[in-house]
């Protein structure tokens, strides 16, 4: 018999992509279900990066490529940086990845050890855990409910280090909560920091663009602790280029020499034609994606309206991204039908069930009293959904 090994018994599915199976399963059977379980923008990649994948075909730039990246694109990747951040990393810390997933793993692997402390505010992104412990470190931590706006203090850090603790990983704006951080709640956390020169912070920006509340802010802006920040970004998300699979970082050289090593022996470089149609996304004025954002912002909109109205659920307004992260918990205990919510994951279970509309669980993003909604959807399908879950949720009794 094949004997799996612990480290794979040990992971996690992703359960963003496990409700999104089960989604497509229902749908084969010919179930009419809406899925708002995927991070994925329902837009398609603008025309004008297409076109530079088409010319890079062309040109027949179809080979091995460098392992950090074509210097055309990572030196496109610092004007970006430098013009949208402020941060100046120059060609020799920035490394490109096949997505921003492989990114933080590349980083993880190069920094954490056995029983290396890793602190992850919650709510978090379902891999980031994940990474961890296949790097055998220990994750740590630090919830931040609804109340709190999904977002950690300064002092909520400090009292979570140790001796042990090596790394922390965050995102701004948040998958899966869409909170995002003010420059004066960054400087909280770099005051914090700063007392501790050999912690290391990734700090996952890929949501940069898509904000409703004004300029994004990075914690590497601040030149104090500039070399403890790894900043995280890539395509898939501003530029709805989820399938071409590019993310990539800015970091201290001795790291992004680090990744370079580890990615020249998992994965080598990303895909020839990905890296070319993505010099034009760096290069476009971000002024561009306006439409979209706006869209993003109307049916965030739509999605809080709608449950606002239902009694028992509560939530904030998150101010990026495209999801809201409802308090569910009223419903726990209640019954339908015979049958009983016992916590969210029932609750989404439920609602793929009686209302035929995916979602996921909290607790896959470390809050278990919430679910996540991601409205990268039409607004006709997302006032469906609202009212089918509306109508499902007031059956609970």
């Amino acid at each position: 018999m094949i004997e799996l090994s612990e480290r794979l018994k040990a992971m996690e599915e992703s359960a963003t992509i496990a409700m999104s199976r089960k989604s497509r399963e229902l749908k084969a059977e010919g179930k009419d279900v809406i899925s708002l379980s995927l991070g994925e923008p329902d837009f398609f990649t603008p025309q004008f990066i297409k076109d530079a994948a088409i010319e890079a075909m062309n040109n027949n730039f179809t080979m091995y490529t460098p392992v950090p990246g074509y210097d055309d694109l990572r030196e496109a990747i610092s004007m970006k940086f430098s013009r949208d951040n402020g941060l100046n990393y120059t060609k020799d810390q920035i490394v490109v990845s096949t997505g921003a997933k492989q990114s933080i793993a590349n980083v993880v692997l190069s920094l954490v050890d056995e029983g290396d402390e890793v602190i992850i505010p919650a709510p978090y992104w379902v891999s980031y855990l994940e990474i961890v412990k296949v790097a055998e470190g220990t994750p740590v931590v630090i919830k931040a409910g609804i109340e709190k706006d999904f977002k950690i203090t300064g002092k909520d850090l400090e009292a979570a280090i140790t001796p042990k603790t090596k790394l922390m990983i965050f995102s701004t704006p948040c998958n899966p909560t869409g909170s995002v951080y003010t420059r004066e709640e960054l400087r909280d956390l770099a005051d914090v920091l700063v007392k501790y020169p050999n912690i290391v912070v990734i700090s996952d920006e890929i949501y940069e663009h898509i904000n409703f509340s004004g300029k994004h802010e990075s914690l590497a802006q601040f030149s104090d602790v500039y070399d403890q920040v790894i900043t995280v970004n890539g395509v898939s998300k501003a530029w709805a280029m989820t399938g071409w699979r590019l993310g990539y970082i800015g970091a201290p050289k001795v790291i992004a020499d680090a990744c370079n090593k580890v990615q020249g022996q998992f994965t080598s470089g990303t895909c020839s034609i990905t890296q070319k149609a993505s010099i034009a996304a760096m290069k476009a004025d971000p002024s561009v994606l306006k439409d979209m954002i706006q869209a993003f912002s109307n049916r965030r909109r739509l999605v809080l309206n709608a449950l606002n109205q239902i009694p028992g659920v509560k939530s904030n307004v998150p101010d990026g991204a495209f999801y809201v992260f409802p308090d569910v918990s009223h419903f726990f205990g209640k019954s339908y039908n015979g049958t009983t919510i016992k916590d969210a994951n029932d609750l989404c279970m439920y609602l793929l069930a009686e209302a035929w509309v995916g979602l996921v669980p909290g607790d896959a993003f470390g809050d278990d009293n919430c679910l996540r909604i991601s409205y990268a959807a039409s607004e006709e399908t997302l006032t469906e959904a609202m009212s089918r879950i509306a109508k499902a949720l007031n059956q609970l009794m």
